[in-house]
This record gives structure tokens, sequence and C-alpha cells, in this order.
């Protein structure tokens, strides 16, 4: 099997009806690394049980600000589930901070949240428990098997699309429709 040509970093890999792994179904992620070592990624569609405010209290940050603590915190997926990671808009320095894409970061140390909580972090933001890893290969033999579609990320997708919205919305985006997508392989 060939290689892909580059990298899938700074795009939304969209999950195709054949796609049954309930962690994964229907679910959007945006790549965040991606080399022949593997690709990693956090789901961006998937709710999690906690609300920013619920996290930011556990790690005793408080905040006066209301919709920042009933902003949903999303399932990134199941690795390192224990960790916070955030995707967001900001350029600023932050300690550890990743270049996704153009104008689209993801940060995983406290400084971020302590930004946000104080009224003065990204415009833009996404907090996710936990992220999504693939072996070197992995993600080129589940695209090869029709489980995913590759989409470029899109910020207004990102953080203006309701999260029920984000995974028909990504697709939309190439002109598929996904609930007229076959999801089976013509088994009886």
């Amino acid at each position: 099997m060939s290689q892909l040509p580059t990298s899938l970093a700074d795009h939304l890999l969209v999950a195709l009806p054949s796609l049954t792994d309930p962690t994964f179904a229907r679910s959007v992620a945006l790549i965040c690394q991606h080399d022949e070592a593997g690709a990693m990624g956090v789901l961006v569609n998937q709710p999690s049980e906690y609300t920013l405010g619920e996290v930011l209290a556990q790690m005793e940050i408080s905040t006066d600000n209301a919709a920042l603590r009933d902003q949903p915190v999303l399932n990134g997926g199941p690795v390192h589930p224990e960790r916070g990671f955030v995707i967001h808009d900001d350029p600023r320095e932050w300690d550890a901070c990743l270049a996704v894409g153009e104008g689209l970061f993801l940060t995983t140390s406290r400084d971020i949240l302590e930004a946000m909580a104080r009224g003065e972090g990204p415009r833009n933001a996404l907090v996710t428990l936990g992220c999504a890893g693939w072996s070197s290969g992995q993600l080129e033999n589940e695209l090869a098997e029709n489980s995913w579609l590759a989409v470029p990320a899109d910020a207004d997708l990102l953080f203006s699309t309701p999260l029920d919205e984000r995974w028909q919305g990504a697709a939309a985006r190439l002109g598929v429709d996904l609930f007229h997508h076959t999801g089976y392989s013509g088994h009886v």
C-alpha cells in the first residue's frame, strides 16, 4: 500500500458510517500531528460529562465567568483521558503549545486555562479530555478501508458550528451527505 504523500495534520477526519467502533462512530477528529511514526488528534464533537467549570475547580482555578464555567468539555479520545487538551486560535507562546496549522494551536499546559479563567485567554477555544492516537501506518490503513474522510481543518466548523452538526457539516465541506452514504458492504 502506498503511503500518503503529505501529513494530515491540520485536517479533520470524519468517521464514515461504516466505522462502527463506539469510541469513534460519528466522530470528527482534528489531526494535530502526523508523520511516519503515526498520528495524534482530538475528537471535536463528543461532549464529555464535565463542564469547564468542574475541570477548573478540580485544578483549583477559579473564574467569575459563568459562560466559561458552563462550556462543555469534550471527550477528546481514549488516550490520556486524564489530560486536558485545548484547541484554540491564539498565537501567544504558551508553556506547551503545538502549531496545528495556520492560526490553529493545541496547548496542554495549565497557563492557558488560567488565562481563560481570568478572561485573558484565546478568543476561540475547545477543551478536551483525552486524545486519539494512531500507530505508524494505522491511519493510512483506516483511510484505505474507507473508515474516514479527510477534510481540511476549518476554524468556523471547530468554533462556531454546534457539536451535533459537526459530523455532517465537516463531510458537507467535501459535498458528502453522510445520511445518504451507505454504511454497509453488501452483507445480508
